[in-house]
């Protein structure tokens, strides 16, 4: 557990980037045996890339670091419950862990709106921890967001 929000303070490292940038505060790291061999933070809108969400710029960096299309004996640590299309993709990269900090009731993937995780029809099975420090990350998504609506 210690380990777990070690690697998720770092991510929340990221996801402050990625506020400092314009962008929502999501933050990802990708470890293997112990050590960060990527980080990213979300930027879709400054890259125009509707796939520049944190997690796939970590598993492509990630892939280019360790020079495998598939990261196994990897565990993503992410400050916000992944997407489908970044479930899907750490799926598809072998990934042995998610570890994320706070749920999304509107777009979760591992569990909040659906479980691709869970899914027993896929060919490979990616193990979840979820709530690690997810007060703090779910905390630093709400301030951002109120202060985008404030400023609307």
């Amino acid at each position: 557990m210690e380990e777990d929000q070690q690697f998720m303070r770092e991510a929340l490292r990221e996801a402050a980037a990625a506020e400092e940038a314009g962008e929502v505060p999501v933050g990802a790291v990708v470890v293997r045996d112990g050590r960060i061999v990527a980080r990213a933070f979300n930027a879709p809108i400054s890259s125009h890339d509707p796939c520049g969400h944190a997690e796939v710029r970590a598993l492509r960096a990630a892939g280019q670091a360790l020079g495998n299309y598939r990261l196994p004996g990897c565990t993503i640590y992410v400050t916000l419950e992944p997407c489908a299309m970044c479930a899907g993709a750490m799926l598809h990269a072998r990934l042995d862990r998610l570890v994320f900090g706070a749920p999304d009731p509107k777009t979760g993937a591992a569990g909040s709106v659906i479980d691709l995780f869970a899914e027993p029809r896929l060919n490979h099975h990616t193990r979840v921890t979820s709530g690690v420090l997810g007060e703090e990350c779910g905390s630093l998504l709400s301030a951002f967001f109120a202060r985008r609506r404030a400023e609307a």
